[in-house]
C-alpha cells in the first residue's frame, strides 16, 4: 500500500517539475516580449496568477502526460516540494536515525561472524552449541573481547571510508548479490534435506505471542524499499503494469522469507538458532560437512555488509549535511570533511561495542525509524502532493500511478495502524524491562 503511496508521490513530484518549468519558460518568454506580459491570465473577467492557473488544456494541447515519471525524485526532494519546513527537518531526522540504526547493525554484524568463525569449535563432533560471551576464545582473551577487536579492526578498515564519497560500486554491488543468492538458496535447500532425511532438531509451537512485537520490527526492516523507489522505479521504461508488477515483487519477496524462516524453525533447535542465521550452518556436520562451504556461509555477512557500510555511511553523512544546509551557505573544511564524517561514525561504532544483539537492534530500527520511513512518510507524501497539485492542474487531472488506495481513508488507515503498532512496541519494551 505504502509503495503505490511513494510512486504516486513520485509522479505528482514529476508533474510538478514539468509544470514549474513551463512556468518558467512562459516568463522567459515574456521577458522577450516589449507587448504584454505573460504573468496574468484574465480568466472570465478577472486576472490570476500563472501558478493557480489549471494547466490540463496545455496537457492536451502538448498531448504530454505530465504524470511520465522520467526524472529521478528522491524521498528528500519529494519532501522539500510537499511539507513544510518542519515536515523536511522531521524526514530527515527519520532517515538519519534510520541509517544510524542500519550502521549500528552492519558494524556489529560483521564481528559476531568473524568473532563465531575464529572462536567456535568447526569439529563435526562439536554440534550445535550456543556459547556465552566471556567463554574462553584464545587462551585468556574472552570471546566478548575477540568481538571487540574485531570491532575495532573493522572500524579501522572501514571506517575512513566516510571521510570520502563511496562512487562505481555497480560492479561491486553485482558481486554481493549474487553471494546472497548463492548463500540463501543453500541455506534453504541444506535445511529442507535435513528436514527430509528425518534429522530435524526444531519443534516449534504454534504461535508465541510475547515474539509478536518483535516481529513487527524486523517484519519493517525486512521490507524496507520504499526509500530507494525513485531509483528501482525511474529506469523501467514501460510503467504501465506498476502496480501488479509491485504485487508480484512482495509476494515474491514474503515467500521467500517465508521459505527461509520455517526451513530454519523446523531444522533447528529454537533454543540454538542464533540472530545471524548464517551461523547455524558453520559448526553442525550434519547439517553442512563441507569445510569450505561452512566457512563460506559463516563470512557471507563479512563480504555482503562491509560492501554496503561505506555506501550506508556516505548517505547518512551527506544527509546530515542537507539537514544544516542553509541557501547560499557552505561548510568550513573542518566541519565538511571531519566533523560531519565524525559525527556518523562514531555513534553506530559506540553502540555496537556496548552491544551485539542483532534481535534487539533489528527490531527497534524497524519498529520506530523503520515505521516512519515505510508508513507515515509515505502516507503524509500522497496526502500533501494531492493538496498540493490540485489547485494548479486542476481537479480534472489523472495521475496514471495513482495508487489503488486512493481514497483518504487509506491514508489515515495506514497513520494509525503505525501509531497503534508504535505503541504496542513501546509497551511490551517497557514492560520487559520492568519484569527484568
Amino acid at each position: 500500500m505504502t509503495t503505490t503511496f511513494v510512486i504516486e508521490a513520485m509522479a505528482a513530484a514529476n508533474a510538478q517539475l514539468r509544470w514549474k518549468r513551463r512556468e518558467q519558460e512562459e516568463v522567459n518568454d515574456s521577458d522577450s516580449s516589449s507587448d504584454y506580459s505573460d504573468d496574468e491570465v484574465v480568466i472570465r473577467g478577472r486576472s490570476e496568477p500563472v501558478e493557480t492557473r489549471p494547466i490540463l488544456s496545455v496537457q492536451r494541447a502538448a498531448n504530454i502526460d505530465h504524470f511520465d515519471i522520467v526524472e529521478r525524485v528522491e524521498m528528500g526532494q519529494m519532501a522539500s516540494m510537499f511539507f513544510n519546513k518542519v515536515g523536511v527537518n522531521m524526514f530527515y531526522i527519520c532517515l538519519i536515525v534510520y541509517l544510524y540504526g542500519d550502521l549500528a547493525i552492519y558494524a556489529a554484524a560483521v564481528p559476531v561472524s568473524l568473532m563465531e568463525v575464529a572462536c567456535g569449535n568447526h569439529s563435526c563432533s562439536a554440534g550445535s552449541v550456543k556459547y556465552n560471551d566471556t567463554e574462553s576464545c584464545w587462551g585468556p582473551v574472552r570471546r566478548k573481547d575477540a568481538y571487540r577487536v574485531f570491532l575495532v579492526t573493522f572500524t579501522l578498515l572501514l571506517g575512513p571510508f566516510t571521510f570520502f564519497n563511496a562512487q562505481k560500486t555497480k560492479y561491486l554491488q553485482i558481486l554481493t548479490s549474487l553471494m546472497r543468492w548463492i548463500a540463501f538458496t543453500m541455506m534453504i535447500i541444506l535445511a529442507l534435506i535435513r528436514i527430509g532425511k528425518g534429522h530435524s532438531e526444531g519443534h516449534p509451537s504454534v504461535a508465541q505471542i510475547s515474539g509478536v512485537p518483535n516481529l513487527f520490527g524486523v517484519c519493517v526492516y525486512s521490507f524496507m524499499c520504499q526509500h530507494s523507489l525513485p531509483s528501482l522505479v525511474t529506469p523501467i521504461s514501460n510503467k504501465q503494469l506498476m502496480s501488479a508488477l509491485v504485487m508480484a515483487d512482495y509476494i515474491l519477496i514474503l515467500c521467500f522469507y517465508s521459505l527461509l524462516s520455517l526451513t530454519a524453525i523446523f531444522c533447528f533447535d529454537s533454543s540454538l538458532l542464533r540472530d545471524m542465521y548464517t551461523l547455524n550452518f558453520t559448526d553442525n556436520c550434519d547439517v553442512l560437512s563441507i569445510p569450505v562451504l561452512r566457512y563460506f556461509l559463516g563470512l557471507f555477512p563479512v563480504f555482503t555488509i562491509s560492501t554496503n557500510f561505506p555506501i550506508i555511511a556516505v548517505t547518512l553523512r551527506n544527509n546530515w549535511k542537507t539537514l544544516f544546509h542553509r541557501d547560499g551557505g557552505t561548510y568550513p573544511w573542518v566541519v565538511d570533511r571531519i566533523v560531519f564524517p565524525l559525527i556518523t561514525l562514531v555513534p553506530p561504532i559506540i553502540v555496537a561495542f556496548c552491544t551485539h544483539d542483532l534481535e534487539s537492534l533489528v527490531g527497534i530500527t524497524g519498529a520506530y525509524a523503520g515505521t516512519g520511513i515505510q508508513y507515515i512518510i509515505p502516507a503524509f507524501l500522497v496526502y500533501f502532493s494531492r493538496r498540493h497539485l490540485e489547485p494548479v492542474l486542476g481537479r480534472d487531472a489523472v495521475n496514471k500511478h495513482r495508487s489503488p488506495f486512493h481514497h483518504t481513508f487509506w491514508v489515515w488507515f495506514v497513520i494509525l495502524w503505525a501509531t497503534f503498532c508504535l505503541m504496542f512496541v513501546t509497551a511490551n519494551i517497557v514492560l520487559t524491562d520492568a519484569k527484568n
